[in-house]
C-alpha cells in the first residue's frame, strides 16, 4: 500500500470507531491520563482493524466500563458487522439494551451448547423449554440462571434456605427455584438438540466442510527493512514522550556524576588516591549499573505491545531487540558523555582524550549491556514487582563477581573466578577503566624516599 493509501485507511478507521474528537490526542500512561477507557477499547478494535481481517474475535471488549461507554462499543462492533466482517464476541452479563444490539447469541454450558441461533428468538426458545423470562427481568441474567451451576450454590445457603418462599414469591416463578442448574440444562439441550436452530447449524456446517479450504500465509506483509524502521521510529517516540523511560533516569544519573565528582573532587596522585581512584570508580559503575532497574516498567509495557502483535505475526523477536538498542542509542549516548564528561573533569581522573573516550565508551558499553538484560527480564516476568526483585537480584550477583568487593586474585576460583568473573559484564568493565586510569600514572610511595609506583 502506498503512504496516501494508508493515511486514508487510517482516517477511515479513526471515522468508523468515532474517535475523530480526540485523534490527536495522547493515550496516556502511568502519570497522564489521556483517553477515556472507553476510548481505548474502540482505539484496540480500531488497530485490528487496520490489518483488514475478516473474522474479529473479542474476549469481554466492554469488561471494566460504564453503561455508556460499552454501548457505544457495542454499537461500534454492530457497525463493523454490518458493513461485511464476522464480529464474535464474549460478554459477560451484557444489560438489556446491549443484548438488543446482538444479532445471533450463542450459549455455552460446561462445553455443550444450550442454545445457537437468532438473539431475539432466544427468549421464546427458553419459554417453549418450560423456562419463561420472568417480567422486568434482564433476558441475559434469567439464561445465567438457568445454565450457570454457581446459582445451586447460592441457593442452598442457609440464608436462601431460610427465605426460599419469599424469594419464589417475589420473583414469580417456582421452576428456577426448585431445580437444579443439572437439570435445567439438560431439558435445554435436549430442546436445542430437537429443534430448527440445531438443524440449521448442521447445514451450515457441512455447507462449510464441503468448500476447498484456503490455507492462508503466516508471514508479515512487510519486509524485515520496514519493521526495523517502523518498530524504531514508534520506539524513539515513546521513549521520547515517556518521563519514565530515559529523562527521569538521566536526572538521576547527572545526580550521581555530580554527588561523585563532589566526593572525589581533583583526586592527585598520592599512595591513598590509588584506593581513592578505584572506589570512585566502582561506585559510579555501580550506582549506574543499579539506576537501570529504573526502566523496568517502561520495559514491560513495551513487552506488553510487543506479545499482543507477535501473535498476529507482525514481526519477530529479533528485529524488536535491534530496533530498541537503536532507538535507545541517542539516550544512552546522552548519558555516558554528560555523566562520563561532569565526573572526569570533576575527579580529574588520568589526563588526555583517548583515555576519556576509553572511560565515556566503556560507560556506554556498560549501560547498553545492562539495558539489554532488563528488557530479557521484562519479557520474562509477568510484573514490574516480580521484575525489580529479579532485575536487581541479577545486578548483585553480577556485580559480586567484579572487583568492586575483592581484587581479582583474592576471589575464590570455584565459580566466582571460574566462570563467574568471566561472564560478569561488570567485571570486564572495571577492569577496563582501572587499567585505563591506572597505568600510565605515576604514584606517590607509602614511605617517603622510595621510587614512585608506576605500571
Amino acid at each position: 500500500m502506498s503512504k496516501e493509501e494508508i493515511e486514508n485507511l487510517v482516517q477511515k478507521t479513526i471515522e468508523e470507531m468515532g474517535l475523530e474528537h480526540c485523534a490527536d490526542n495522547k493515550i496516556g500512561n502511568w502519570y497522564f491520563r489521556g483517553i477515556s477507557g472507553g476510548e481505548k477499547k474502540r482505539l484496540r478494535i480500531g488497530l485490528e482493524i487496520l490489518t483488514q481481517p475478516q473474522i474479529m474475535l473479542l474476549d469481554e471488549p466492554t469488561t471494566g466500563l460504564d453503561s455508556a461507554s460499552a454501548f457505544f462499543v457495542v454499537c461500534t462492533l454492530k457497525n463493523i458487522a454490518h458493513n461485511g466482517r464476522i464480529v464474535v464476541c464474549s460478554i459477560h452479563q451484557p444489560s438489556g439494551y446491549l443484548f438488543d444490539l446482538f444479532d445471533d447469541l450463542y450459549l455455552l454450558s460446561g462445553g455443550e451448547a444450550v442454545y445457537f441461533g437468532d438473539a431475539k428468538s432466544a427468549v421464546k426458545f427458553f419459554a417453549d423449554a418450560g423456562f419463561p423470562c420472568p417480567t422486568k427481568t434482564n433476558p441475559t441474567d434469567h439464561f445465567l440462571r438457568c445454565v450457570n451451576s454457581d446459582f445451586d450454590n447460592v441457593s442452598t445457603s442457609s440464608f436462601l434456605r431460610s427465605n426460599k418462599t419469599s424469594i419464589t414469591e417475589e420473583s414469580g416463578s417456582t421452576s428456577l427455584t426448585n431445580m437444579t442448574t443439572q437439570d435445567m440444562k439438560e431439558i435445554l439441550i435436549h430442546q436445542y438438540n430437537n429443534s430448527e436452530y440445531a438443524t440449521l447449524t448442521r447445514h451450515n456446517i457441512q455447507q462449510i466442510n464441503s468448500k476447498e479450504v484456503i490455507v492462508l500465509s503466516n508471514k508479515s506483509k512487510s519486509s524485515w527493512w520496514k519493521q526495523l524502521y517502523t518498530l524504531t521510529d514508534r520506539s524513539f517516540v515513546n521513549m521520547r514522550r515517556d518521563v519514565g523511560y530515559y529523562w527521569l533516569r538521566m536526572v538521576f544519573y547527572l545526580g550521581v556524576a555530580v554527588c561523585t565528582g563532589t566526593i572525589y573532587y581533583n583526586i592527585k596522585t598520592s599512595y591513598l588516591d590509588i584506593i581513592a581512584r578505584a572506589k570512585c570508580q566502582a561506585f559510579v559503575y555501580g550506582f549506574m549499573i543499579c539506576l537501570s532497574n529504573g526502566g523496568l516498567p517502561s520495559f514491560i509495557e513495551e513487552i506488553k505491545v510487543y506479545n499482543s502483535e507477535r501473535i498476529k505475526n507482525h514481526y519477530g523477536a529479533a528485529v524488536v531487540m535491534i530496533s530498541n538498542f537503536i532507538s535507545s542509542f541517542p539516550f544512552l549516548l546522552v548519558t555516558a558523555i554528560s555523566t562520563g564528561t561532569i565526573i572526569y573533569e570533576m575527579v580529574k581522573l588520568h589526563p588526555g582524550f583517548s583515555h576519556y573516550f576509553y572511560f565515556v565508551l566503556n560507560l556506554f558499553c556498560c549501560l547498553s549491556v545492562i539495558e539489554t538484560l532488563m528488557m530479557l527480564v521484562a519479557s520474562l516476568v509477568p510484573n514490574v514487582l516480580m521484575g525489580i526483585g529479579i532485575g536487581t537480584g541479577l545486578i548483585v550477583f553480577m556485580m559480586m563477581a567484579s572487583e568492586i568487593f575483592r581484587p581479582m586474585s583474592d576471589i575464590p576460583k570455584f565459580f566466582w573466578r571460574y566462570p563467574m568473573s568471566y561472564i560478569s559484564f561488570a567485571s570486564w568493565a572495571l577492569q577496563g577503566v582501572y587499567k585505563n586510569d591506572m597505568i600510565g600514572i605515576e604514584f606517590d610511595p607509602l614511605v617517603a624516599g622510595y621510587p614512585k609506583l608506576k605500571d
